[in-house]
């Protein structure tokens, strides 16, 4: 089945709205009656996500939630298949369980884990996980991952589990075992192998390729002054590009000699260094920048080249106007769907 016929897009807007809960509460109710089909939570920190999650279901009534993405290190298979039992029944038919490895830094030192073998890891989670929601009793031992005689009553149509993926394998497996496949900070130039890589684990576990969702989040700035906005990119992003699994990810992508910069840079705590190696034609690859109908455009050729959804993104350390413009610009009365 072709990719870009199988699905209307949808569009969401990035949650949390900053450490207010009141905020995100106002940004999700903004964007539902502005047209926004979705919105999507990272989940990095304070508010929780999973908690705000079922908060918002008292605010919205069409509004699909989804998280992108719970690192799979931080709560066992038992404890997430629990809160996407609850979730579920909040939200019927509108909440999307993400789960994701995460990165070394967050996880080795914001939690104290070990980070080990994320593409197994991820896996069996997202197996047990499913399983637990079916309500099947555990009996898992999976690397290392064991649960034993834990079961919870089933529910009705229970939230599908989606996948991030950077590299290849990762891609295939969350495409084979997730239900759909979530993208993030990738160059326009990677992304046609990151769709055959989806492909290719669908195809794997004899699934039709339009049934597998890719969401992406878009890192997005309308604005007028671009080397400003490319500036906050690399303030942003230039230390996510220094952990091994983004510098790796950006190698593959097609950028190696920069990724290699990086790591020097980072290793030597030269930060000039380190955001240099983002040039801006790297940059724009990367994030979607400019005024309102270039940014539009650009996230209609990701959409036409394999995007589902596509989570807008407002780059970090951006204006309030800036903000509330790249919101509004994907507002359905701007953005047609």
């Amino acid at each position: 089945m072709n990719q870009t016929t199988a699905r209307t897009p949808r569009i969401a807007v990035t949650l949390p709205a900053g450490p207010e809960v009141s905020d995100t509460i106002a940004r999700v109710k903004w964007a539902e009656a502005e047209g926004y089909t979705d919105a999507w939570f990272a989940d990095a920190g304070a508010p929780d996500a999973l908690t705000t999650a079922a908060a918002l279901a008292s605010y919205t009534n069409t509004v699909r939630i989804g998280v992108a993405v719970t690192p799979v290190f931080t709560r066992t298979p038992a404890v997430l298949a629990a809160t996407a039992n609850t979730l579920g029944q909040l939200l019927p038919g509108r909440f999307v369980m993400g789960l994701g490895s995460s990165s070394q830094t967050m996880m080795e030192n914001w939690h104290g884990l070990e980070f080990g073998k994320p593409l197994t890891r991820v896996k069996n989670t997202a197996l047990m996980v499913r399983s637990i929601l079916k309500g099947e009793k555990t009996n898992f031992d999976l690397d290392g991952l064991r649960s034993h005689g834990y079961s919870q009553a089933a529910i009705d149509n229970p939230p599908p589990i989606y996948i991030a993926a950077l590299r290849s394998k990762m891609i295939e497996m969350a495409a084979e075992v997730g239900d759909g496949v979530i993208f993030n900070l990738w160059p326009q130039r990677a992304l046609p192998k990151m769709i055959e890589h989806a492909k290719l684990g669908a195809q794997a576990a004899g699934k039709d390729w339009g049934d597998v969702e890719i969401v992406n989040r878009a890192m997005v700035l309308v604005t007028d002054d671009k080397a400003s906005a490319r500036d906050l990119f690399r303030a942003a992003f230039a230390p996510y590009y220094a952990t091994p699994v983004y510098n790796a990810f950006l190698a593959w992508a097609g950028f190696s000699e920069a990724a290699q910069t990086i790591t020097e840079g980072w290793a030597a705590r030269d930060r000039v260094k380190t955001g240099g190696a983002l040039s801006d034609a790297m940059v724009d690859e990367i994030a979607v920048i400019g005024s309102a109908e270039e940014c539009r455009e650009r996230l209609r050729a990701d959409i036409a080249s394999g995007i589902d959804t596509q989570i807008i993104s407002p780059l970090a350390g951006a204006s309030d106007d800036d903000i509330a413009a790249t919101f509004d610009a994907f507002s359905g009365q701007h953005f047609a769907l």
